[in-house]
């Protein structure tokens, strides 16, 4: 088994060896915060790319799907490569331990499963990840969007029009939060000649939550059309966000008080065995 781990060990390194330096403008937008392994990533891009994988299978499209929440459909294609990067470096670091493991320890059938299922694991990681990120962010803007729409509705009131209570909104903000990272980055897309309507269109599929897609409708309704109304569709779409915020608070209160159902129980046994323990010992010298 420790043939089998040097093998491995020699097979990454050599990988490593043949991409070289091939990768290091195409990692270089990476965030090693957000993708602590990137160092690693050469070796699985380059197996990605001698492969020859083209990224059309039905996974690699609800993929693209969720990877265009976070990034933008403009990067989605890129990290969706850098998604797949990740997968196959987990799975890397997972085939290592498996295999040192298997030569400190007795190799069986029953150990040749667990590593099948650890290496599986690790390859589904960066799935698991993407799912909570996403989860994650949708209720920061479920949260921040009601807030946004009643100032946008103030500004548009007081006689500013759409992109420039966009923009006085999203450059007074000094909080790191999602939706703001949205609110700048369509802005950018605007001041780099792509049009206003397609910018706020974008941001809706960004987000991918029904209030914003019908609070962006009704302000590209008033862009195509005109609308004398826009202000008091605004104002009623914005109650009925505050009505999601307070859904999504209560729906975090739930899931916390859940969280805390199995501390409770373990605390509520650790008592009882405290209280109960000195009578039984008691009987049992009695």
């Amino acid at each position: 088994m420790i043939a089998i781990f040097l093998i491995i060990v020699i097979a990454i390194i050599v990988l490593f060896v043949l991409a070289g330096r091939r990768y290091d403008q195409f990692l270089k937008p990476i965030d090693e915060k957000k993708y602590p392994f990137k160092r690693f990533m050469p070796a699985a891009l380059y197996i990605l790319d001698i492969t020859g994988y083209k990224f059309a299978s039905k996974y690699d499209r609800e993929r693209l799907i969720k990877i265009s929440q976070l990034s933008g459909r403009r990067y989605a294609k890129y990290y969706l490569k850098i998604h797949w990067a990740n997968k196959i470096v987990y799975a890397m670091f997972g085939l290592v331990l498996t295999s040192l493991g298997g030569s400190a320890a007795k190799f069986d059938a029953m150990y040749a499963a667990f590593s099948i299922v650890l290496i599986l694991t690790a390859f589904y990681l960066p799935d698991i990840e993407l799912k909570e990120k996403i989860k994650k962010r949708r209720l920061l803007i479920q949260i921040d969007f009601p807030e946004f729409l009643n100032k946008l509705t103030l500004l548009v009131n007081a006689g500013m029009t759409i992109s420039k209570a966009w923009e006085k909104i999203a450059q007074d903000n000094t909080r790191d939060r999602p939706l703001y990272e949205e609110l700048n980055m369509t802005l950018s897309y605007i001041a780099a000649g792509v049009p206003e309507q397609q910018a706020y269109e974008d941001f809706a599929k960004r987000c991918g939550i029904p209030e914003v897609t019908r609070s962006i409708s009704i302000i590209l309704q008033n862009l195509r059309k005109g609308n004398s109304q826009l202000v008091s569709m605004l104002r009623l779409q914005a109650s009925e966000c505050w009505d999601m915020r307070k859904n999504t608070a209560k729906k975090l209160g739930e899931e916390a008080s859940t969280k805390m159902l199995l501390p409770l129980m373990l605390m509520f046994l650790s008592i009882l065995i405290i209280v109960t323990a000195p009578a039984i010992l008691a009987l049992r010298d009695f």
